[in-house]
């Protein structure tokens, strides 16, 4: 067994004080721009104390690897010593990428500003191209340090805390299962998706008081799933993203029941799970049932589509799409780490499932 998580981690609130210790030169600040508009890029520059400050503020969902070339070439022509990565994992995928790219060395600072991703802390980016989304997967990439700062969480829409919840859920639900996981990723993954489970629902009302605590646990389980891997779940996820653009914890939250129930060989692992997030069952069997349900229930409780269908993806076109799709499941990363062998009929089955009825 190996673990270890390179970034350093600073989490509380009014944190990003502290960054004006790490003696930054030239900083490139990568963001959309509702950071410039709403006045957070400035306080960055503020402080970071810069003594070159410049921004790449053109970030939107699902980042091409178009983008990221862009993104490339502005730092080879600033040639920062800093970038930071503002907002949610799209941010940080085009951040990495652009890092990963660039001509010249630059420490990655990553300051997320939803619960969900994880990318603070992974090896990953996802960049789209052509309809698909790729992962990029270096160690290079893994953000040097980590700012988890709750003043960034005050004004988060409930749309967005359900889906970025339901991404930590999967994210711990996934690397727990997962091939490489390890007692030590088994404990970060636990407490995830345990503590999110329960305080999710009073996220989404509103209540400020357990974001942070929330926050640090999409961390945990950004570390969790880097060393454990993933799964069908974030497989399925990837190909319908890169089609349909659905949100990517929206998708996660329709496939993750439908996926506990295909993978039967990690039954006393998803049980163990369900017991560690006080969903207690007589058996195996009864604990792996209280587990879907407890996602279901939690999944109407936040107003979020269970189906494909429900979604807003039209019958038609995901029929029109669905070798493709079934195609680029099986060919994406994420399955070498599934518990079991991902087969084309097992792809299918969840699909079937998860679509719904036009």
């Amino acid at each position: 067994m190996e673990f270890y998580c390179k970034t350093r981690i600073l989490a509380g609130q009014g944190v990003l004080n502290e960054l004006k210790k790490l003696n930054i030169g030239r900083l490139l600040l990568v963001c959309d721009p509702f950071f410039v508009q709403n006045g957070w890029a400035q306080k960055l520059k503020t402080f970071s104390d810069a003594a070159q400050f410049e921004i790449f503020d053109e970030i939107s969902p699902d980042p091409s690897a178009a983008l990221a070339a862009k993104g490339t070439a502005k730092m080879n022509t600033f040639q920062p010593d800093t970038v930071i990565a503002l907002g949610g994992g799209s941010a940080m995928d085009c951040a990495k990428a652009m890092v990963y790219f660039a001509e010249k060395k630059a420490k990655l600072i990553a300051i997320p500003t939803t619960s969900g991703s994880g990318s603070e802390v992974t090896d990953f980016a996802i960049l789209t191209h052509n309809g698909v989304k790729h992962p990029l997967i270096d160690e290079k990439i893994c953000p040097e340090v980590a700012f988890l700062d709750s003043e960034l969480l005050e004004t988060l829409p409930p749309k967005l805390i359900a889906d970025c919840g339901f991404d930590v859920l999967s994210h711990a639900a996934e690397g727990y299962v997962a091939t490489n996981s390890t007692p030590f990723t088994d404990a970060l993954a636990e407490r995830a998706f345990a503590t999110v489970l329960q305080k999710l629902p009073a996220s989404y009302g509103g209540d400020q008081s357990c974001r942070l605590d929330i926050h640090c646990c999409a961390t945990m389980a950004g570390i969790a799933f880097t060393r454990a891997g993933l799964g069908l779940v974030h497989a399925l996820a990837h190909s319908l993203g890169g089609e349909f653009h659905i949100p990517h914890g929206r998708l996660n939250a329709i496939l993750l029941p439908a996926v506990i129930e295909a993978n039967k060989a990690a039954k006393q692992k998803y049980a163990a799970l369900a017991r560690r997030a006080g969903l207690a069952g007589v058996s195996d069997t009864v604990a792996v049932r209280n587990l879907k349900n407890a996602l279901s229930r939690l999944r109407q409780e936040l107003n979020m589509p269970d189906t494909l269908i429900a979604a807003g993806i039209s019958p038609a076109a995901l029929w029109d799409k669905r070798e493709k799709i079934i195609t680029a499941a099986l060919n994406d990363p994420c399955c070498s780490y599934n518990p079991q062998p991902v087969t084309e009929e097992t792809v299918r089955a969840v699909l079937e499932e998860v679509t719904g009825r036009g």
